[in-house]
């Protein structure tokens, strides 16, 4: 949606917690839809990558460190956004740290296309 408010969120989370991390973010995304304003929220698990431009990408076989996760939440404004991400910090921040090996970042603004 052109004119909307974006952020997309990277989660990189332990080896040894990534079912407790996506039942938790199974129940987080409802409640996020929920948040006024909210357009859209997904989350997206890296496990494939790209090797060669025109193949499918090559499912990745084991985990170094962690597993990446992604959000991407869109909103109507930046003013509802910053309500809903006061309610997500209250509300989840410190069950979804616990899972993390560093804390997640967040990166947002005004949605181009």
């Amino acid at each position: 949606m052109k004119n909307s408010f974006s952020e997309v969120k990277i989660f990189q989370v332990k080896p040894d917690k990534l079912d407790e991390f996506e039942k938790i973010i199974t129940i987080i995304a409802e409640e996020q839809k929920q948040q006024e304003g909210c357009i859209d929220i997904k989350y997206v698990k890296r496990f494939f990558t790209l090797d060669e431009i025109g193949k499918p990408p090559r499912e990745l076989t084991k985990i170094v460190k962690c597993v990446k996760y992604f959000s991407y939440w869109e909103f109507d404004s930046k003013e509802n956004y910053g309500k809903a991400i006061e309610w997500f910090f209250k509300a989840h921040e410190k069950e979804i740290q616990k899972l993390l090996i560093m804390p997640f970042d967040i990166n947002c603004g005004n949605s181009v296309y």
